[in-house]
C-alpha cells in the first residue's frame, strides 16, 4: 500500500489536533504553519473531514477545526476513508475462469486486503498521538511536533 499526499497530510492534520489543550480548535493556518502543509490544500481536506464527522469547525476569532470524537475513537482506516484513499486490490480485475492460479492469486490479494482493511481501523488516532509523544520523548524535551 502506497499512502498518497491526501492520505498523509490528513493523518498530519488530525494528529496535530489532538497534540492541542483539551483538543482545542486550530485554525488551518496554524496546522499548515506547524505541519509545513499548503494552506488551500488542507482546508479542502479538513472539509472532507468534516463531512465525514471525523473533525468539527469552529466559527469565531479563536474558531477553527477540533477532534469531532476522542483520537481513541477515530480509526486509521476512517481517515484515510474521509479523503477518498482506496487500498482495494487490483481494480477492475476479472480472474481468468480457465486458470486455477489466476483465481488463486485473486483470493490471495483479496484475503491480503481484508487484513490490511482490519489493520487500518485497528490503528487510532490515540495510538499515534502515543507513538509521537514517544518519538519526542527520546528526542529531547527540545523536539516540536511534526509527523
Amino acid at each position: 500500500m502506497k499512502l498518497t499526499t491526501r492520505g498523509h497530510y490528513s493523518v498530519k492534520a488530525l494528529l496535530d489536533l489532538c497534540f492541542q489543550p483539551e483538543y482545542g480548535p486550530a485554525s488551518v493556518k496554524a496546522i499548515s504553519d506547524r505541519q509545513d502543509l499548503p494552506a488551500p490544500y488542507l482546508e479542502k481536506l479538513l472539509i472532507e473531514m468534516r463531512r465525514a464527522e471525523l473533525v468539527v469547525s469552529i466559527r469565531g476569532a479563536h474558531g477553527g477545526y477540533q477532534l469531532a470524537r476522542h483520537p481513541s475513537q477515530i480509526s486509521l482506516g476512517e481517515i484515510l476513508a474521509a479523503v477518498g484513499e482506496s487500498i482495494d486490490p487490483l481494480p477492475h480485475h476479472t480472474p481468468d475462469e480457465g486458470q486455477a492460479e489466476d483465481w488463486v492469486a485473486f483470493s490471495v490479494w483479496n484475503r491480503l486486503h481484508q487484513k490490511l482493511q482490519q489493520a487500518l481501523h485497528s490503528i487510532s488516532l490515540e495510538d499515534l498521538y502515543y507513538d509521537a509523544r514517544s518519538w519526542q520523548a527520546s528526542q529531547g524535551e527540545g523536539a516540536s511536533f511534526v509527523v
